[in-house]
């Protein structure tokens, strides 16, 4: 990847990821569907300056959706569960 920001998208805010955070230290991005987790590891320590434990990946396959006669499908998603080091934190507010 030729840049830092090109992997990681965005932060997931959901319920279940704001109680992740809160709880474990561990927080969810939205990642480029071809990195892998070295470089989400490398890319989340350049662009937030923080340690990072561990990295999970999850591919989320694309649904088909119809609107009215029109059957299409969803866009395909990588997400990245990130779990910081102790003493380690990231303020998406």
């Amino acid at each position: 990847m030729a840049n830092y920001r090109d992997i990681i998208k965005a932060p997931i805010i959901t319920e279940k990821s704001a109680d992740l955070a809160q709880n474990q230290n561990t927080i969810t991005f939205s990642v480029d569907p071809k990195a892998n987790k070295t470089e989400i590891k490398q890319a989340i320590e350049k662009i937030f300056n923080v340690k990072v434990e561990s990295v999970n990946t999850i591919n989320v396959k694309p649904r088909k959706k119809r609107v009215g006669r029109y059957v299409g499908k969803t866009n395909k998603v990588k997400k990245a569960i990130v779990k910081l080091a102790p003493g380690s934190s990231i303020d998406l507010n």
